[in-house]
């Protein structure tokens, strides 16, 4: 009898302390190159960024292993018609056809294509859609705070600077360049 209440005191000792520890959730912060091109982005990610809503269940994929090599193909060829060819309008033609939309990478690099295409407009849905997607995608916030400093938005482009910051501190690459575009005068006419 006294065996079975120990037991029993343990398994429950036991079943309180993980319910009451905290979840380990690993925060997923997408990073790299800066702005502008000249400044050499790394390489594309190998699949698609995680979503970050703990809200949300993950959708189960319908992709197989053909269709992720065709994904970083076609992702990393985007990448290169941006950052290397500077063609704006065909980078957004071969992102749309990805079909990967609600991927932070995908949506970020068609809000910076469209921001250098003077589509101010256009550029902020896709900013705001790659951070609804993945609240920490930094290079978003970067370029999205860059976006802010051009529309004059100079106390927004502080907050984007702090968001970076606390994602991934002030020595990452992307925080370093918001933060030295937030250092030159305003008015001076810079685009980013």
């Amino acid at each position: 009898m006294l065996k079975s209440a120990i037991k029993l005191t343990m398994l429950t000792l036991f079943s309180v302390a993980l319910i009451a520890s905290p979840p380990s959730v690993p925060a997923f912060a997408a990073g790299g190159g800066g702005d502008p091109p000249s400044a050499n982005p790394p390489p594309p990610p190998d699949r698609p960024a995680p979503r970050s809503s703990s809200k949300s269940k993950k959708k189960p994929t319908k992709q197989s292993s053909a269709d992720d090599a065709a994904f970083r193909q076609g992702y990393r060829a985007a990448h290169a018609t941006i950052y290397e060819r500077n063609d704006y309008a065909a980078a957004i033609g071969q992102l749309n056809a990805l079909g990967h939309d609600d991927n932070a990478g995908v949506a970020n690099l068609i809000g910076y294509s469209y921001r250098k295409l003077g589509d101010y407009k256009l550029s902020q849905v896709w900013y705001e859609r790659a951070l609804k997607t993945d609240p920490n995608h930094v290079l978003t916030w970067q370029y999205y705070g860059l976006w802010q400093i051009e529309q004059g938005n100079r106390d927004q482009a502080s907050y984007h600077l702090s968001r970076i910051a606390a994602i991934c501190g002030t020595g990452c690459e992307e925080y370093r360049s918001l933060a030295a575009a937030l250092e030159k005068p305003p008015g001076t006419g810079l685009v980013y």
